[in-house]
């Protein structure tokens, strides 16, 4: 090989080097454990489009999969807006992995139709006052996150106020029945009237 010829090896060689190492970078640390040695990048490239693609009717069958998951997801009851939209955006995200066009629009139609029920007003508000082709996932995860904070300080409230109530009702329960017990004494086993003085009044 002439010098020339030698440096362009050289040359090619460290720009192997640099496109595996991206590719390293690339993959999460449990599929980088089952690649094996590979001693170029275009080698290590097949072998991952091989083992994360496959072939067509594989590629086919996963994203069928992933569409049936889509479909049937919900949130639950005591779910929160973050974990709801997480389990949703990792569907959404394998779908366009496999080359599925989810845009925001599908997305955004999907949350807003499985929300919970004590979302149902919300839901019908925000159809109303935005422009659903317009709404982004960032906006409305953003809208139903100030929504979801309104709902436990407004739970915070209904609890303090029920215990205040109870609090209130079993002291008046207590006062009335200490002012009935007065009255019956002064009427029945005492001859003497009692003094008004020692009687507490529950209001």
């Amino acid at each position: 090989m002439t010098a020339e010829q030698i440096k362009n090896l050289e040359e090619m060689k460290l720009k192997d080097l640099k496109a595996k190492n991206y590719l390293f970078q690339s993959l999460d640390k449990s599929i980088l454990k089952t690649i094996t040695q590979k001693e170029t990048s275009k080698k290590l490239w097949d072998s991952m489009k091989l083992k994360c693609r496959g072939n067509a009717r594989v590629k086919r069958a996963q994203l069928n999969r992933l569409r049936r998951d889509f479909e049937v997801l919900a949130m639950k009851q005591g779910e929160s807006i973050t974990d709801y939209f997480g389990r949703v955006m990792t569907v959404a995200n394998d779908m366009r992995n496999y080359g599925e066009d989810v845009d925001d629009v599908k997305i955004v139609e999907k949350i807003l139709r499985t929300l919970t029920e004590k979302w149902n007003y919300i839901v019908c508000s925000i159809e109303e006052a935005k422009d659903i082709d317009e709404l982004s996932v960032d906006a409305l995860q953003s809208s139903l996150l100030v929504h979801e904070q309104k709902f436990k300080v407004s739970g915070e409230e209904e609890h303090a106020l029920k215990v205040t109530h109870e609090e209130s009702y079993g002291g008046r329960g207590r006062g009335r029945a200490t002012f009935r017990g007065g009255r019956g004494q002064g009427r029945g086993r005492d001859s003497q009237p009692r003094s008004k003085e020692t009687i507490e009044c529950y209001k």
